[in-house]
């Protein structure tokens, strides 16, 4: 992250590092009166000042569905720090993985989805590009570079998702993406568990990159948005697709987007070392058998993981030893500090049971116990330790 580049105000300055750029970038005080936060610009019309202009099209601003002030702010931002070309933005998370697989596609293509995939994405894939006549496969995420035998000459693109959000496995980002562009395919990375201050998506081969701010970004459970970075070869492509549907992220949306934007390196941080702390802490409890988190030494993925990513969000999951449904249900249904729910990110800890079996078709889960997976917020870690421990009382009686 070295050399120069010029902002906004068009100043030469020095990149910057992750916890001083989330506060720095998409801002220009000098555009708004030196107010530091773009005001919400809400709007559909857009006047020109002369038939040249509307005829060219020759302005910053046209229609609202093409973006706002401060819609543009946000896309600024989270291309600088996502090292990309461009960044469109969302109404959610899924809405980003959907349009980014329809930016890389077409009727009669063939694309290879990580068997791992959020269960929306792989809903996506064989019901709405299966009735446009796209094929889907799905791939063991710790295929690697070996993905190279399952690309066909009408692959258009591969989909990943490292970690996988609930069993975490680590893929060779780099790997895949090099085999895929041997042969012209498209590499798109959902990237929402580390963000691209964990993981730098275009530096290492993602040409589509996907966030769903609605978890991290937010970070206060009250938005959904999601952000599709592009690199130079596929952003027109990406902003093309963007424009054609017109289902962009609202004014509202990317102004309180912005405002999270500013704490995610401090949030993400305190996040990061209360998960590590709570999952060094299950490990060694007798009701649990193993923790999937890729910051452990002993995680399959956690080699990879060293050698790719910069931090650990506050997301993993745990296996138990074989129990009843009925005592998962008691350990869960009473704790006091956790909620149960959907979703990541927010200042509150989340827990939920979950089982990949069902939809699994490249790979096998059997796990030898129930699985549950935790988000961990911004609570006192002490609180959460003694909230969990009474739950596993609870599961043991």
């Amino acid at each position: 992250m070295s050399g120069k580049k010029t902002d906004q105000a068009g100043k030469a300055s020095t990149r910057k590092s992750p916890a001083t750029l989330v506060t720095q970038a998409g801002r220009d005080p000098s555009a708004h009166f030196g107010f530091v936060n773009p005001p919400i610009y809400r709007g559909s019309t857009v006047l020109f000042p002369s038939v040249e202009a509307i005829e060219t099209l020759d302005q910053p601003y046209t229609y609202g569905t093409k973006g706002t002030p401060t819609t543009r702010a946000l896309e600024r931002a989270w291309s600088e720090i996502a090292g990309a070309a461009d960044t469109v933005l969302v109404p959610s998370g899924l809405a980003a993985i959907d349009l980014a697989l329809l930016t890389a596609t077409h009727s009669g293509a063939h694309i290879l989805v990580v068997d791992s995939a959020y269960q929306p994405t792989r809903a996506f894939c064989d019901t709405i590009l299966k009735r446009f006549g796209v094929t889907t496969d799905y791939y063991d995420p710790q295929i690697g570079g070996d993905i190279a035998q399952l690309i066909r000459p009408e692959t258009t693109a591969v989909l990943l998702e490292s970690p996988g959000s609930q069993s975490m496995e680590v893929q060779d980002v780099p790997a895949i993406a090099a085999a895929a562009h041997e042969k012209n395919v498209c590499v798109i990375l959902d990237n929402t568990w580390a963000t691209p201050l964990f993981f730098s998506p275009h530096a290492h081969g993602v040409d589509l990159a996907i966030d769903a701010g609605t978890k991290y970004l937010s970070g206060h459970a009250d938005l959904l948005i999601g952000l599709i970075s592009a690199n130079a070869h596929w952003a027109k492509k990406l902003r093309t697709t963007f424009n054609a549907f017109a289902i962009g992220a609202g004014p509202d949306d990317a102004a309180l987007a912005l405002r999270g934007l500013r704490t995610l390196h401090l949030r993400l941080r305190a996040q990061e070392q209360a998960g590590l702390e709570i999952a060094r802490w299950l490990a060694a409890r007798p009701e649990v058998s193993r923790v999937l988190h890729p910051a452990l030494p002993d995680h399959p993925g956690h080699a990879l993981w060293k050698r790719d990513f910069s931090g650990a969000s506050g997301v993993f999951s745990i296996v138990l030893k074989p129990v009843s449904k009925a005592a998962v249900s008691d350990f869960v249904d009473n704790l006091d500090l956790f909620g149960i729910g959907f979703s990541w990110g927010g200042y509150e800890s989340l827990i939920l049971p979950f089982d990949c079996a069902p939809y699994r078709t490249a790979t096998a889960w059997a796990p030898e116990g129930p699985a549950l997976r935790l988000s961990i917020g911004l609570e006192d870690v002490a609180d959460l330790k003694a909230d969990l421990a009474a739950g596993l009382a609870r599961l043991r009686g």
